[in-house]
């Protein structure tokens, strides 16, 4: 079984194009997989969501649907950036998606990225 990881932006993405990012990938992975994000990707979206204005609201949107989906925590024990711990899992065999420009230039393929703001892609 193949693991998803979704990034930060990616989930906020939710909100901001009002796209359906689980139903997305379910749609383009033809193979078994398993959604996930990592504790760090929580932090994030707490964080954010302090914050008043659009990005406040997507973050907290965002945590909201990680709960209700049950989607699965990564617990990370690594002092690293969280970009670099996908780098870690996308070179270990994980799929990563995000829309992140400089994480995507990092990552081993495939990837999952946002396109036309309305459609996920696998590449």
């Amino acid at each position: 079984m193949k693991q998803v990881i979704i990034d930060t932006n990616l989930l906020m993405a939710i909100a901001q194009f009002k796209i359906d990012i689980f139903s997305e990938i379910d749609r383009i992975c033809e193979f078994t997989h398993e959604i996930a994000v990592l504790d760090k990707t929580i932090s994030e979206l707490k964080k954010i969501a302090q914050s008043s204005g659009k990005d406040g609201k997507s973050a907290a949107l965002a945590l909201k649907i990680i709960t209700a989906k049950k989607i699965t925590i990564i617990k990370t024990d690594s002092p690293k950036p969280t970009d670099d711990v996908l780098v870690d899992y996308s070179n270990g065999g994980a799929i990563v998606a995000t829309q992140d420009a400089a994480l995507k230039r990092k990552l081993k393929k495939p990837i999952i990225v946002l396109r036309d703001k309305g459609h996920l892609e696998l590449i």
